[in-house]
């Protein structure tokens, strides 16, 4: 189970603001490329994550901007 590495992965693409907004607007265009993204970073960060341990994790968050994310993004996720 790579829970973790979902959550460390989700901890370092939000600490880069950047990243954070080419993913979002990735996600309104492209969902499943988004997904596609967060995993190859996973893969760079040495976080291996799977789409669906993705979507579990953002479906678990509390914070208002990561359900918006999860919500708009939802045909793809």
């Amino acid at each position: 189970m790579h829970a973790s590495n979902a959550a460390e992965l989700y901890a370092q693409i939000s600490a880069d603001h950047d990243l954070t907004q080419a993913l979002f607007r990735q996600a309104l265009q492209d969902p499943s490329g988004a997904i596609s993204r967060i995993i190859e970073l996973g893969q760079q960060f040495g976080l291996p994550v799977t789409s669906q341990e993705i979507r579990t994790y953002i479906s678990s968050l509390d914070d208002s901007v990561s359900k918006q994310w999860l919500v708009k993004a939802r045909g793809g996720l």
